[in-house]
């Protein structure tokens, strides 16, 4: 079946590619207001989409009457965040922190969530999540009036130590990593445990690139 996007309502476009586009990862967010309050919300319109420089793609919606996210309005305040990975420990915790809060409601503290320093940013990562990208704005693109495009590059990474194979070669056990990724709505994920391999072929004695 085909659906036309060009003819069908916002919502329904948003159910068919919520519906297909899976597992996506989880940008749960830290981020600093003007006065310095920590606000976390997380995300699932992310991904990586380069490694040199390396940079993220975060997509931010607005709330149902129209505001602007305060993750957003942080984000155009300051430029910098901390997109920090969610591991199945932590998605409790990252689902409350979903939740329509009062703006200036510091989430962290609803979800009873601990942070540490970040090592180049003001805004603190959370110091649970077993990987947190120190992130700074490169561009917020406003695609329409209720729908925004970050692009920001990433300054460091913290990864926790028990999921770090080799340093000097910058091996990561990731199977350790235990994150978990947002699946269709309402409410659904996906835990990465189930892994399978496959290499990809070599063609005309040429090597590979990764995929």
């Amino acid at each position: 079946m085909f659906f036309d996007f060009e003819a069908l309502q916002a919502r329904n476009r948003y159910k068919l590619l919520t519906a297909t586009i899976t597992p996506r990862p989880i940008a749960w967010i830290v981020s600093l207001n003007d006065e310095g309050a920590p606000n976390a919300a997380p995300f699932s319109f992310f991904n990586v989409v380069c490694a040199d420089p390396a940079t993220i793609c975060l997509g931010i919606g607005s709330h149902a009457d129209g505001r602007e996210k305060d993750t957003l309005t942080n984000i155009r305040a300051n430029g910098e965040f901390v997109v920090n990975l969610v591991s199945e420990a932590d998605a409790e915790a990252m689902n409350i922190t979903a939740a329509a809060f009062a703006p200036g409601t510091n989430e962290l503290l609803e979800a009873g969530v601990s942070t540490a320093p970040a090592s180049r940013i003001k805004p603190p990562r959370i110091a649970s999540s077993p990987v947190s990208l120190e992130c700074k704005a490169v561009e917020v693109v406003d695609l329409s009036e209720k729908n925004h495009l970050v692009i920001a590059s990433i300054l460091g990474m913290h990864v926790a130590d028990h999921a770090i194979k080799n340093p000097e070669r910058y091996w990561i056990d990731t199977a350790k990593l235990e994150l978990v990724g947002r699946m269709e709505s309402p409410g659904w994920y996906v835990r990465t445990r189930d892994r399978f391999m496959m290499k990809v072929p070599e063609a005309g004695g040429q090597t590979p690139d990764g995929v």
